[in-house]
């Protein structure tokens, strides 16, 4: 039985990932922060305290073959930049020791949960691939991609296998922010001024990152690249209301108020970033996943969204 080491692992991801992972035959061991109580799919578990440059992570790696890093310092929006130093700490130079350690005991293959954040923040007329250059806007998605850099170089100077894996948003149970107020909104069939935004978005279910994760420690062609990760459609944000409203069974609400005109609004309001993610664009394109390590989302945007639904209305 293969043992892998997961950070993050009582995380919004990482849950789901240790379910699958142990349904796949894996034993987890996890990385913890505290010693605190785990589901019943993490085998094993380690307290290394806080992720930095400093974290001691030899015991954590003893007898392990692969590695999925999924923690991190998470993004938040209106942040304030007084803290840029405590995204590079912890998503940067924090990864910069586990990776440095993973490669100095031997282990076979590490995957670095990144984000899409690392190529930017909207796209135009075409969506983002793993081919672009990187184009971080913010200290969060600088510390990814420095975060990147490090794993890649590491690797590439000590012989282990490592991946990268950039996803857009991602939903599922525990989801919050932006994606958690839109499934309140439609649940109180609140009127929502956003019929009138054509724009695309990519979305990830979390049970389709985790497939992914869990292909990539093992599939030949992985190490040394960075994928791109998405559900299989492409929305506008009227086209998410809807999907929503048809799996929780609520009247849909939409007028049309020019998407200008509500990004002015959202200014006043002090919640512009927010504005411009539901009338703004950001799309990957997955077509290098797809053929190059044969990978499709196993879960269809509908059903990962009923499932969502369901954990929603029954928290």
């Amino acid at each position: 039985m293969t043992r892998v080491l997961v950070t993050g692992a009582t995380g919004f991801v990482g849950q789901t990932l240790c379910e699958l992972l142990t349904e796949s035959g894996y034993t987890v061991r996890a990385a913890l922060r505290t010693a605190r109580p785990v589901p019943p799919s993490i085998a094993e578990t380690v307290v290394v305290g806080d992720i930095d440059a400093t974290t001691e992570w030899e015991t954590a790696l003893r007898d392990v073959d692969s590695v999925i890093h999924a923690a991190a310092r998470a993004h938040i929006l209106r942040d304030s930049p007084a803290n840029a130093e405590l995204y590079l700490e912890v998503n940067a130079r924090g990864t910069k020791r586990l990776v440095q350690t993973a490669a100095r005991l031997g282990l076979r293959r590490l995957v670095y949960l990144s984000s899409i954040k690392v190529n930017g923040e909207h796209t135009s007329s075409a969506p983002y691939t793993s081919a672009d250059e990187p184009h971080p806007q913010d200290a969060y998605g600088m510390s990814k991609y420095l975060g990147e850099k490090a794993v890649l170089e590491t690797a590439a100077a000590h012989g282990l296998e490592a991946t990268i894996v950039r996803p857009p948003l991602v939903y599922g149970p525990n989801v919050r922010a932006n994606f958690l107020r839109l499934l309140q909104w439609v649940d109180h069939e609140r009127p929502l001024p956003l019929g009138a935004i054509k724009n695309r978005r990519s979305l990830v279910s979390v049970w389709n990152l985790c497939d992914l994760l869990k292909h990539l420690l093992v599939h030949p062609a992985a190490p040394g690249r960075t994928w791109l990760v998405s559900d299989a459609e492409t929305l506008s944000t009227p086209d998410l209301i809807r999907r929503i409203g048809h799996a929780m069974q609520r009247k849909v609400r939409l007028f049309p108020v020019p998407p200008a005109l509500l990004g002015v609004v959202g200014g006043l309001m002090g919640r512009k970033a927010e504005v411009r993610r539901l009338c703004g664009s950001l799309a990957v394109d997955i077509t290098t996943t797809r053929h190059q390590i044969e990978w499709s989302p196993p879960v269809s945007i509908d059903d990962g969204l009923a499932r969502t639904v369901s954990w929603y209305l029954h928290r």
